[in-house]
């Protein structure tokens, strides 16, 4: 059997062959502490691009620092040095949502696990290390459910060592988070992007409330913290009311919020007027509302809301109601074109292995949670949902499916 060092395993395979050891032998193995600037930059990461282009989005210490500390806070995701937490995020995608430097503020242990995110590997690790806290967007929490249902060789599967998991990077249906509670782990909605570093908001509910009187504000995205500052606009420009009904664009600023984008004349960044306000306001492109006490709701992301007759359908609550359907795995819903209403909702969907269920049951199902005007009349089941590399539904990719003919779309 060949060690661990053998690189007759690699003879042939490239050109040149590195070994790591080989590599840092002739070099220091101690390096004074640099002195910096806190402002200078630390880091940089890409927006995923699901509306456009990816953006480069720059870190400075001050604000990972800042960002870390707000991660760790109670009314955040509370870790201490006792806790254990699974990053399910690749360090792409926000720098692991700023996971990997809160855990080293604080001592905590993190587990990551590398390129085995499939569902049965996650369901064996969190047995095996039993993590305290996990991350991850709703796909992976998704599979891992299948997983731990669906009672295969390796049997009852045990989570209950997770007593929270940070849920983000796309709306986490109900049905989910109620699946979760069934099994003693509480999903906690968390809305951020690249440009929030990406802590926005947290959806932990008051104190001192039922279960029951919990579950309205479980299923919003949450409250600001105290370094996030938050406004609505409307179609018009006007800064609305945190009232609960009025729905404009969120705005956000903060010390962890970009002010720019990287690149630019003078290294002063790019400030596109679609993506910043003049008086500096981060516009993230994402339609909701805020309750009288600060609780964020969001509907959609305004180039997913779908523009009928007039009005605004939202492919969010489309998507949570279809995905609370017993035979359905996923389910996204995007805008397509109508002669008559401009646009109408294309759902697709994904069904369980064994499912039975056809568009009329589904429209049904849809129709006692839905206003009648904005059933989908165009459905098509595919095998999977697009996703992007960091998980989110990539409905730019429905979007042209739909228009090149490369789906079965069936209209009634």
């Amino acid at each position: 059997m060949s060690g661990p060092g053998d690189r007759s395993l690699l003879d042939g395979c490239a050109p040149r062959v590195h070994e790591y050891e080989g590599l840092i032998a002739d070099r220091p193995t101690t390096y004074d502490w640099p002195e910096l600037d806190e402002r200078a930059a630390a880091a940089m990461c890409y927006t995923s691009g699901t509306t456009g282009d990816p953006k480069g989005v720059v870190y400075s210490h001050r604000s990972l620092y800042l960002h870390s500390m707000q991660v760790n806070m109670a009314e955040s995701m509370g870790l201490t040095d006792r806790d254990t937490t699974l990053v399910v995020v690749p360090q792409f995608h926000v720098m692991a949502w700023g996971l990997p430097h809160a855990t080293f503020m604080t001592g905590i242990n993190m587990l990551m696990p590398d390129r085995f995110l499939q569902p049965a590997p996650l369901a064996e690790m969190i047995e095996r290390e039993k993590p305290t806290h996990a991350a991850a967007v709703p796909t992976i929490w998704q599979g891992l459910l299948a997983e731990v249902t669906a009672g295969g060789a390796a049997g009852p599967r045990d989570l209950s060592s997770m007593a929270s998991v940070t849920i983000g990077g796309a709306a986490c249906p109900p049905a989910l988070m109620e699946a979760y509670d069934k099994l003693g782990v509480r999903l906690c909605h968390a809305w951020g992007m690249t440009e929030t570093s990406p802590l926005g908001t947290m959806a932990h509910p008051p104190a001192g409330l039922t279960p029951e009187e919990e579950w309205p504000y479980r299923v919003t995205q949450g409250r600001f913290p105290a370094g996030v500052e938050a406004r609505l606009v409307g179609p018009g420009g006007d800064v609305l009311a945190w009232d609960g009904e009025s729905a404009g664009e969120l705005e956000v600023r903060g010390n962890w919020i970009a002010g720019a984008y990287y690149g630019g004349a003078g290294g002063e960044g790019l400030r596109p007027d679609d993506k910043f306000s003049e008086d500096g306001w981060l516009k993230t492109g994402d339609i909701g509302v805020i309750s009288h006490d600060g609780y964020l709701t969001l509907t959609d992301r305004a180039k997913d809301v779908i523009k009928s007759g007039g009005e605004w359908i939202s492919s969010v609550e489309l998507e949570n109601a279809l995905m609370a359907h017993p035979d359905v795995a996923e389910a996204a819903v995007v805008a397509v074109p109508d002669d008559r209403w401009s646009e109408r909702p294309l759902a697709t969907v994904v069904l369980k292995e064994g499912a039975t269920a056809d568009y009329e049951e589904l429209r049904a199902f849809l129709a006692g949670k839905i206003a009648k005007w904005q059933l989908p009349e165009r459905w098509a089941t595919v095998p999977a949902v697009p996703k992007t590399s960091v998980g989110k539904f990539d409905k730019k990719v429905i979007r042209k499916q739909y228009a090149d003919g490369e789906l079965d779309v069936t209209k009634f």
